[in-house]
């Protein structure tokens, strides 16, 4: 049946096991992470669905375990920044939320990412570091679990300088 609707023109094949109605726009979001269940959405993507920026994402930054091959996704997305990370903090505030096209979709908490942020500085756009953190200390933050993960990241003292400040 599959076939007989892709050779008809109602289903597109994203690949093995997974299509999408031709006459719908895919949600980008879900469908990169159906074709990897290990990536997680996280820095600019994640600030995004968090609506702690108002940057669309033009690329799509996901996180994964140290070690997973993503090659053939990584071939079919050139717009696709991958973070690997070892396990141990890899699972460490992994929580979903809904696309902007509603699928269910997973990303680190606030916290995580504020953690990612100051502890990849340099690594990150000043305009986007400046409006995450602004907008995190704006809307009620967790200090205590931010404190937390600062601690395990080993960025405690900088985090609560920020704290501090703003």
């Amino acid at each position: 049946m599959l076939r007989k609707y892709t050779e008809a023109g109602n289903l597109e094949k994203i690949r093995k096991g997974l299509y999408i109605m031709t006459d719908e726009l895919g949600d980008e979001f879900a469908l990169l992470q159906a074709r990897s269940t290990k990536a997680v959405f996280s820095y600019g993507t994640a600030l995004y669905l968090w609506g702690m920026s108002d940057r669309t994402p033009h690329t799509y930054d996901i996180t994964l375990p140290r070690g997973t091959n993503i090659s053939r996704i990584k071939r079919d997305n050139p717009n696709l920044r991958c973070h690997y990370v070892p396990l141990e903090i890899y699972s460490l505030g992994i929580t979903e939320t809904r696309s902007p096209q509603g699928a269910e979709v997973r990303l680190y908490d606030r916290e995580r990412c504020i953690c990612d942020l100051i502890r990849d500085k340099d690594q990150i756009e000043l305009q986007l570091f400046t409006q995450a953190i602004k907008e995190y200390f704006k809307n009620t933050p967790n200090n205590r679990k931010l404190l937390k993960y600062g601690k395990l990241f080993d960025i405690e003292e900088k985090i609560r300088t920020y704290m501090e400040v703003l």
